[in-house]
C-alpha cells in the first residue's frame, strides 16, 4: 500500500517503488534511488555512447553490452546513492528535500545499508567481470572516484566536478569492452560527459542551495550563483564540441550531425529555460536530459551509416 508520507520529495507520486514493490523492501531501493531513475540513465548513456561509438562503420553497436551496461549502471548508480546516503545522513536530517531518504527517517540502520551497500557492489563486479581483461582493470580503476564524490562537497564548490569524473566514466570502459583499448575518440567523449554533468547537475543542485548554505556544505550552484546560465553556455557548448569532435574523429556520417543539432537544441532550450530559484523547474530541467542522451545516443548509431538525410 502506497504511503504518501514516505514518498520522498523529488520522487514522482506515482512512482512503481512507492505504489507496488513491498513495504519490506522499499527502504532498500530507495537507497538505490530506483523510485527515481534518471540518474540511472545518465550514468548509462556515456556507456552507450561509447559502445555505439565503438561499432564498426554499417554496423549496430553490440546489444549484449547495452544489456549488460545497463544491469551494471542500474547497480552501481545504487551502490553509488547507497554510499553517498551512508555519508549525508546527518545532512540529510537537515533537509527537507532528502529527510525523507531511509537513513535519516530511520527505515533502515546504517549496519543494513552497509550490507546493501556490499551486495550491489558484488553484483556490479560480476557484470564487470563478463568483459576483457583491459575493461575490468579499467572499470575497478573507476571505484577510486566513486568513492571520492559523496565527500567533495565538504571540501570544493566543485563537487559536480567529481560526480562528472564518475558519471561519465561508461564512456572509457564501454569503448574498452568493444575494443580492449583506449583511443582519443572516447577520452574526448569522456571530457565532453563531464561538462555535460557539470551542466546538468549545477541546475539540480539549485534546488537546495538555501539549506547548503545552512548546513555548510558546498556545490557549483552556490558558486556561480546568478552567472549559472553563462557557466551552463560555456559548459553545453564543450559538450556539444566535445561529442562532435569524438564523432569526427570516427568519421561519423552526415546523420550524426543532423541529429546533433536537435540535441544541441535541447541544451540551449534548457538554458533559456532555466529559474535558478525555481526548485520544480530545475527538476524538469535536470530530467530533461534523458531527451539529450538518447538524442547523441540516436545520432552515434546513424552516424555509423550513410542514410539520405
Amino acid at each position: 500500500m502506497q504511503r504518501p508520507e514516505r514518498i520522498i520529495a523529488d520522487a514522482s507520486k506515482q512512482n512503481w517503488v512507492d505504489r507496488y514493490a513491498p513495504e519490506m523492501v522499499q527502504p532498500y531501493l530507495k537507497l538505490s534511488r530506483i523510485d527515481r531513475p534518471i540518474g540511472t540513465w545518465l550514468l548509462l548513456f556515456p556507456g552507450l555512447w561509447s559502445i555505439s561509438l565503438a561499432a564498426p562503420a554499417g554496423a549496430f553497436p553490440n546489444f549484449w553490452l547495452f544489456i549488460l551496461f545497463g544491469i551494471g549502471a542500474l547497480v552501481m548508480r545504487g551502490a553509488g546513492c547507497t554510499l553517498n546516503d551512508i555519508a549525508d545522513r546527518e545532512f540529510d536530517a537537515k533537509v527537507e528535500r532528502t529527510k525523507k531518504r531511509p537513513l535519516p527517517s530511520g527505515q533502515v540502520s546504517l549496519t543494513q545499508a552497509i550490507f546493501w551497500l556490499a551486495l550491489q557492489c558484488l553484483i556490479g563486479l560480476l557484470i564487470l567481470l563478463q568483459f576483457n581483461l583491459f575493461a575490468i582493470a579499467l572499470g575497478a580503476a573507476s571505484l577510486l572516484l566513486v568513492a571520492i564524490y559523496p565527500f567533495a562537497k565538504r571540501f570544493t564548490y566543485w563537487p559536480q566536478f567529481f560526480l562528472g569524473l564518475a558519471f561519465n566514466y561508461g564512456a572509457l570502459l564501454g569503448w574498452a569492452s568493444v575494443q580492449g583499448n583506449l583511443t582519443l575518440a572516447p577520452i574526448i567523449l569522456y571530457l565532453a560527459g563531464i561538462t555535460w554533468t557539470l551542466g546538468y547537475d549545477t541546475i539540480y543542485a539549485h534546488q537546495d542551495k538555501e539549506d547548503d548554505v545552512l548546513i555548510g556544505v558546498k556545490s557549483t550552484a552556490l558558486k556561480f550563483g546568478n552567472a549559472t546560465g553563462r557557466w551552463l553556455i560555456g559548459f553545453y557548448c564543450l559538450t556539444i564540441i566535445g561529442i562532435l569532435v569524438s564523432g569526427y574523429v570516427l568519421g561519423l556520417t552526415a546523420p550524426f550531425y543532423t541529429i546533433m543539432a536537435g540535441a544541441a537544441v535541447h541544451l540551449a532550450w534548457q538554458i533559456k529555460m532555466l529559474d535558478i530559484d525555481d526548485p520544480d523547474l530545475c527538476l524538469i530541467l535536470f530530467k530533461s536530459n534523458k531527451i539529450f542522451g538518447a538524442l547523441v545516443l540516436m545520432a552515434i548509431i546513424a552516424g555509423k551509416f550513410n542514410l539520405p538525410f
